[in-house]
């Protein structure tokens, strides 16, 4: 008799693809589905709540009125009642937000790090305690308990008037800060397959992936729906559904050509472009134009026999100058590769603001083999 006709369906599968994977020789460029796919609907979920951290050395939010209000609901709910008129200033205590994200398959029982961030005015949450916090998610119901000491990486000093902070004091983090309680359910083990949702938009890279799958396991097991999603016929039992995929996310999958893409970022002026970006012949004249603004205070008093009432009058004197450095033409020629590219434009001089505008007109002029995106 077969010896593999004892083996479940779902592990003979999952052994047949790594049989398949083993023998079949690493495409050029090749990564794994894991790295360009993941099964829709396993993702994490985003928690929050509203705490109170308290033990701080006089950094705290003082006479916030919902700190205020806060603290003397918690000392209520702890059995102290304040007398009437009696209110509390809290300079050790400040209001926070806890925020988290709850990974998938996630237990009761498990524990996940938090991060803390002040609402009020204080000043540092440094050497702070984070009291019981209860996070929800967006559905209203508690998932995990937080609480601890905060982890600030930051320092700072004031005396004299003056002070000193080195990184940022109002937030921190807890590890393992919170305490799971509730599981969200995930559609894994549910209808007859997975679905594979890539991270980027390709339909190129979508069929590979189908490819690969049909060719490990056989042909119709995959089919890629649309450009980022391709539907796997999985194993309905639970164990073998999970080595099934634990074998499917090792397939080698040839990646796509990416798209020629310029990312600028208009806060830093940072530009960012990828392999794929070419240009062809061109010509370029840049020079750059620089206002300066100065101004200078000038007093004018009023003469020796003013009469009563003249007082001194203080103007500002603003002087404003433009000036335009020359700029030449400079020929770009063809560039195949990014370090081509990369000397084309170092050629020019050019700061990384004025970047932006020379790669906008080079695609204006067909120059330039790229999509530009600003963030």
């Amino acid at each position: 008799m077969n010896r593999w006709t004892f083996l479940p369906r779902g592990l003979l599968a999952a052994m047949t693809i790594m049989a398949a994977s083993a023998l079949m020789p690493a495409p050029a460029q090749a990564t794994r589905v894991k790295d360009v796919a993941a099964v829709q609907g396993v993702r994490s979920n985003q928690l929050v709540g509203y705490g109170l951290v308290v033990g701080l050395d006089g950094t705290g939010d003082g006479n916030n009125a919902y700190t205020t209000r806060s603290l003397a609901n918690f000392m209520q709910q702890m059995g102290i009642s304040l007398p009437q008129g009696v209110t509390v200033q809290p300079k050790n205590v400040a209001a926070v937000l806890v925020t988290a994200d709850l990974p998938a398959f996630a237990r009761p029982g498990q524990t996940i790090d938090v991060t803390v961030s002040s609402v009020g005015s204080a000043k540092s949450l440094r050497g702070g305690t984070l009291i019981q916090t209860p996070l929800r998610g967006a559905d209203g119901q508690v998932y995990a308990l937080a609480q601890g000491s905060l982890v600030v990486a930051g320092a700072g000093a004031s005396a004299g008037g003056s002070s000193v902070t080195v990184n940022h004091l109002n937030a921190g983090r807890i590890p393992n800060g919170a305490l799971v309680e509730r599981t969200v359910p995930t559609p894994l083990l549910l209808g007859e397959g997975v679905t594979l949702a890539l991270r980027a938009d390709d339909f190129q890279t979508a069929s590979r992936v189908a490819a690969a799958i049909n060719r490990a396991i056989g042909d119709g097991t995959a089919q890629a729906l649309d450009g980022r999603t391709v539907q796997v016929r999985a194993p309905r039992d639970p164990n073998e559904r999970v080595a099934f995929l634990a074998s499917l996310e090792d397939l080698p999958v040839e990646l796509a050509t990416p798209t020629a893409r310029v990312v600028f970022n208009a806060r830093t002026g940072s530009v960012v472009l990828n392999q794929a970006v070419k240009l062809a012949p061109a010509a370029i004249a840049h020079g750059n134009l620089s206002i300066s603004i100065s101004s200078t205070p000038q007093v004018s008093q009023p003469p020796p026999l003013a009469p009563p009432g003249a007082q001194t009058v203080v103007t500002e004197k603003a002087d404003i100058q433009v000036q335009q450095d020359g700029g030449k033409i400079i020929e770009v020629e063809a560039s195949a590769q990014l370090a081509d590219v990369v000397r084309a434009l170092n050629k020019l001089g050019a700061t990384p603001q004025d970047l932006l505008a020379i790669l906008q007109a080079l695609k204006a002029a067909g120059a330039l083999k790229a999509e530009l995106e600003v963030i």
